[in-house]
């Protein structure tokens, strides 16, 4: 018996929905005639009116007779649609003469052709930026978190990749010579590192904070050089994260709330007696993750938080009621985890620095590939780092580097601006950018 291909395929899509609107798709969710509501709650790009759309009717994958080999999904898509309406979490598009689609269905949207005149750009925009930029030899992994620290010598880059595996290199030149390796258990989820002397001893500890899917827990691994090699030392029930530029960073504890996704407040990493612990003191991270937020002092007895919002834009308190606002969208992090039947975004880290008695944020933002296929070829297309000032009572772009890659997290140190690049190829490129 023939399977029809676009039945068949309309059921996955609309049994895996939820995976589906994780990975960036947009997603139909209701149909009035030649009107189609989209979901687009998921993507990290911004969809605008006037934005075409197509909804894939049907796929079947290419296979090389001679070789067997799969080639990847052919689709069939529906006529072209426009976006006629934009909200927060969905669009309404509409097809000219529509039939009846799945609800479930996935959608591929592009940005429209006719855009707005550019208006004309200043010299000082025009220009690139004059940082100094080191761009060591592109690494044969994916790598979605790396910091500075002192693991057997001093200014050593230690990198988490996505397999779990935490390397410890020394720079020299442009290359990064290996020097330890060790693996998180298979089957765990990593998300961020940090390398801070939380025991003062003169060297790192490395704390690597993972996802548990199995027990639904998020922790952290300690690991310490120990007769040349890279160990596990302890395991801690909290998420953790360094905050601050070597040498005066600290190491940062969350606790997740037990019935959802949201963690704690931000609490110290102590230890004592032979054990970590977290201080009594929290301070309010309104909610969200060590990874996107940073605190500051906005006075000399006062500490203000910087932060990214669901909605993308960053917030810096700048006075006991006072908050600065970003324009640019930066919450396009390729770092999820579902916990709790919730989806945790972990952002790329903001960091914050005294540029001449002034604080300096530096942010990422990721340009996400809109639309199904995008997931073929990598959901993120490159990224670009600013360098924020508050003027005015808003935090604008004083600076802007261009990546070649996407980005994960970023790490400070007392020079330079961390960070590594994912490329077309998965490979990484990692990068110091002066301050």
């Amino acid at each position: 018996m023939k399977i029809n291909i676009i039945t068949a395929f309309l059921l996955v899509a609309a049994a895996f929905l939820p995976a589906q609107a994780q990975n960036g798709q947009a997603v139909v969710v209701k149909q009035n005639g030649d009107k189609i509501y989209l979901d687009i709650s998921s993507l990290s790009a911004k969809v605008k009116k006037g934005d075409s759309f197509k909804i894939i009717t049907a796929s079947e994958p290419l296979i090389n007779p001679k070789t067997g080999k799969n080639l990847g999904e052919v689709y069939e898509y529906s006529a072209q649609g426009v976006i006629t309406e934009v909200q927060p979490l969905y669009v309404i598009g509409e097809i000219q003469n529509a039939p009846k689609y799945q609800i479930g269905a996935a959608a591929v949207l592009e940005e429209s052709v006719s855009k707005p005149a550019k208006k004309a750009s200043s010299k000082k925009q025009e220009e690139e930026s004059s940082r100094e930029i080191i761009t060591y030899q592109p690494l044969e992994q994916t790598i979605i978190s790396l910091t500075e620290g002192n693991i057997t010598a001093p200014h050593q880059i230690i990198t988490l990749n996505d397999k779990g595996e935490i390397t410890v290199y020394t720079p020299q030149e442009d290359t990064l010579n290996p020097v330890l390796t060790a693996a998180l258990p298979a089957g765990l989820k990593p998300i961020t590192l940090s390398a801070v002397d939380v025991k003062h001893t003169g060297k790192s500890q490395i704390f690597a904070s993972f996802y548990n899917p199995t027990r639904q827990t998020l922790l952290t691994a300690v690991l310490e050089e120990q007769n040349g090699e890279l160990k596990t030392t302890d395991t801690l029930n909290f998420f953790t994260k360094e905050l601050g530029c070597t040498p005066d960073k600290i190491l940062w504890g969350q606790v997740p709330f037990v019935l959802g996704d949201r963690p704690g407040n931000a609490r110290k990493v102590l230890f004592s007696e032979g054990k970590f612990s977290l201080d009594k003191q929290d301070e309010n991270t309104r909610r969200q993750w060590l990874n996107g937020i940073h605190f500051y002092p906005y006075d000399k007895d006062h500490q203000g938080l910087i932060y990214t919002t669901t909605g993308g834009t960053l917030k810096v308190q700048t006075g006991p009621e006072r908050w600065a606002k970003s324009k640019s969208l930066f919450s396009s992090s390729p770092n999820r985890v579902k916990y709790k039947q919730d989806v945790v975004k972990f952002y790329p880290s903001l960091q914050v620095y005294q540029s001449n008695h002034m604080p300096v944020v530096v942010a990422v933002e990721n340009t996400a590939s809109i639309g199904l296929l995008a997931d073929l070829f990598g959901q993120y297309k490159d990224g670009k780092m600013h360098f924020l000032n508050v003027e005015k009572g808003r935090l604008v772009s004083a600076d802007t580097v261009e990546l070649d890659g996407y980005v994960y997290d970023t790490a400070c140190t007392q020079d330079h601006i961390l960070t590594a690049e994912i490329l077309e190829d998965g490979y990484s490129a990692v990068k110091a950018v002066s301050k």
